[in-house]
């Protein structure tokens, strides 16, 4: 695809960030869906979330290495900036961080960056019912949705009955549809 000048135009790249939670095994559909729809897809872990990942084969089906850790000064880009992040699944923990505005992971420093750039953000949230009632949890989600982040809403899990119902990776994509029409 070429711009107007005769350029190649890039396509649009997605930042998919990936917690610790037990739906992350499955992260894959939302990164192939993304793919198929146009996006060039890029994976950050956080250092937990690594272990749930099968590094190679993402790397594999996206092109790029899976980050999870800073670069060194002088180190190239290994990815394109973002059009847009996907926090999927986010868990109790990143999501409490990423409020607050700490910043002590890569993933953590690419969210708190992304709202002063303007970077369009999803975040589906994989917490437990126990959880998702605690006082820090309502008030961090409140503050990232007056950050501008759209949250995807499910239903919490159950704590301890594992991943029953399905994960909404689909939404992450229909979220965005609107939010990135609206900057062309």
């Amino acid at each position: 695809m070429s711009d107007q000048s005769g350029r190649q135009a890039r396509k649009p790249f997605l930042y998919v960030v990936v917690c610790a939670a037990g739906v992350a095994r499955d992260v894959d559909r939302l990164f192939v869906a993304a793919q198929d729809a146009g996006w060039g897809v890029g994976v950050i872990a956080t250092p937990q979330g690594l272990g749930f990942l099968d590094a190679a084969a993402v790397e594999e089906r996206t092109g790029y290495p899976v980050r999870s850790a800073w670069r060194s000064p002088g180190d190239p880009r290994p990815l394109p900036d973002p059009d847009a992040i996907v926090v999927a699944p986010a868990t109790f923990n990143t999501i409490n961080k990423w409020a607050a505005g700490i910043s002590d992971t890569l993933a953590l420093g690419i969210l708190c960056e992304a709202y002063g750039l303007g970077v369009p953000t999803v975040v589906l949230p994989a917490v437990s019912s126990a959880l998702a009632v605690h006082p820090a949890y309502v008030e961090s989600l409140r503050r990232l949705r007056g950050m501008g982040v759209l949250v995807c809403t499910g239903t919490p899990h159950t704590p301890k009955s594992g991943d029953t119902a399905p994960f909404p990776w689909e939404d992450a994509l229909a979220l965005l549809s609107p939010e990135l029409s609206s900057r062309t």
